[in-house]
C-alpha cells in the first residue's frame, strides 16, 4: 500500500528539529521526498540523514534563500508539490521594551519569512498548476495572547490574514494555501527551557488534561498536504487541546 504523499516532494522550512522535524518525518512515512531548510545546519542534516532528504541553511527572512530552498528541492526531485514554513522565533519582550530592532526580526522571520516563501514556490507550483502551501501560526496572535508577545502575536495574526489573500490569488493555480494553529506543544525546547512547574500550568489550562507533541501538529500538516484535504483552502486547523474553548478558568466536569 503506498503511502498518502507517495513519491511528492516537500520542502519543510525550519525542519530541523521539534515541530518542523516531526512534520517532515510525517511526510517521509507517507511517502514523500523531503527537503530539510533551517539555520540549524547539524541538526537539519541529522534529521535530513534520517529521513533519506537533502538539507540546505536556510534563512527564511532573506529572499535569495529562499528560492535556493525551493531550487534545491526542484533540482533534487524534479519539482516542489509541497512547502511548509514552519520556521519561526517567540522571544518574550514586553510591548514597553521592544526595541524596533527585535521587533523587525520576529517579522522578517515569521511574517516576511512567510510571504517569502510562498513568493519562492509560486512559480514551480503555478507552471504545475497544483501545489500544497502549509504555514506554522498559532492560536497565541489569532485567538489569544500573553504578556510579552506582542510582536510574536501580530506576527502570527499577519500569517492568517495572508494565508486568506494567497488562497484566494493562487486557487485558480489549483494551489491551496492553509495554516494550523499550534496550541502549548510540548517540545524539547520547552522541556530544556521550562521548568516543571511552568509546564503543569500550561498543562491544566488544556481541557484534554495534556500538552500537544510534535506529532500532534505533524498530523494535521499531513492532511493539509495529502489529497483529503484537496477542496480545502484560506483556512487554520486550531490544534490546541481545546485551549481556546473555556470562558474561564473553572471549565473542568468531573464524571460520575
Amino acid at each position: 500500500m503506498t503511502g498518502r504523499l507517495h513519491h511528492r516532494s516537500a520542502l519543510v522550512i525550519g525542519g530541523a528539529r521539534g515541530i518542523g522535524a516531526a512534520i517532515a518525518e510525517r511526510f517521509f512515512e507517507e511517502g514523500a521526498w523531503v527537503v530539510i531548510a533551517d539555520t540549524e545546519e547539524e541538526a537539519g542534516r541529522a534529521t535530513a540523514e534520517r529521513l533519506k532528504g537533502r538539507f540546505i541553511s536556510t534563512d527564511i527572512s532573506q529572499k535569495i534563500d529562499a528560492e535556493r530552498a525551493v531550487s534545491e528541492a526542484v533540482t533534487a526531485y524534479g519539482g516542489l508539490d509541497i512547502i511548509v514554513q514552519n520556521a519561526g522565533i517567540y522571544p518574550w519582550t514586553l510591548i514597553e521594551n521592544i526595541e524596533p530592532e527585535e521587533w523587525d526580526q520576529v517579522m522578517a522571520v515569521n511574517l516576511k519569512g512567510t510571504y517569502l516563501a510562498a513568493r519562492a514556490a509560486l512559480p514551480v507550483m503555478k507552471a504545475r498548476k497544483q501545489g500544497r502551501m502549509i504555514f506554522t501560526s498559532s492560536i497565541t496572535g489569532p485567538r489569544v495572547s500573553s504578556p510579552g508577545h506582542g510582536h510574536y502575536s501580530a506576527s502570527k495574526a499577519g500569517i492568517n490574514g495572508f494565508i486568506k489573500a494567497a488562497a484566494l490569488e493562487f486557487s485558480s493555480f489549483g494551489i491551496t494555501v492553509n495554516g494550523i494553529e499550534p496550541g502549548n506543544i510540548l517540545t524539547e525546547g520547552m522541556k530544556l527551557h521550562r521548568s516543571a512547574g511552568f509546564i503543569k500550568t500550561m498543562k491544566d489550562a488544556v481541557p484534554l488534561g495534556r500538552l500537544g507533541t510534535p506529532r500532534d501538529i505533524a498530523n494535521a500538516a499531513l492532511f493539509l498536504a495529502s489529497d483529503d484535504a484537496s477542496y480545502i483552502t484560506g483556512t487554520t486547523i486550531i490544534v490546541d487541546g481545546g485551549q481556546t474553548l473555556p470562558e474561564g478558568k473553572d471549565f473542568m466536569i468531573n464524571p460520575e
